[in-house]
């Protein structure tokens, strides 16, 4: 089990490397990457919740306060990729949904490193 809550925590952090990355290469335009990078760390990090709540043996209970709000960060993030991304496809760039997305990812990375 540790070895696939360790994959889990793997491709949560080139999610976030998606987004951040996507960010800083691609603008004023949200990439396919930082969609996708949005969509892998909603998914895993909901895995890894589940998981640690299941099995205790990570030493200490999940922050409860702390994922909620990464997960309502996260889920801004989405939004604002999603978004940006078909405007872009339909050839209408809209630079602040790209510097949103990518802000808010910045922020989800500070909120996980920093809030203890």
């Amino acid at each position: 089990m540790t070895f696939v809550y360790n994959l889990m925590v793997t491709a949560h952090l080139l999610g976030m490397a998606a987004v951040v990355g996507g960010y800083v290469a691609s603008q004023p335009r949200v990439s396919e990457l930082m969609v996708w990078g949005a969509r892998v760390q909603i998914l895993t990090g909901v895995i890894l919740v589940g998981m640690a709540e299941s099995i205790h043996s990570l030493g200490k209970e999940p922050n409860m306060p702390k994922i909620i709000t990464k997960l309502v960060v996260a889920v801004l993030v989405a939004a604002f990729a999603e978004m940006g991304r078909a405007d872009a496809k339909r050839g209408k760039e809209v630079a602040w949904m790209t510097h949103a997305s990518g802000a808010l990812a910045i922020l989800d990375v500070f909120i996980a490193a920093l809030w203890k």
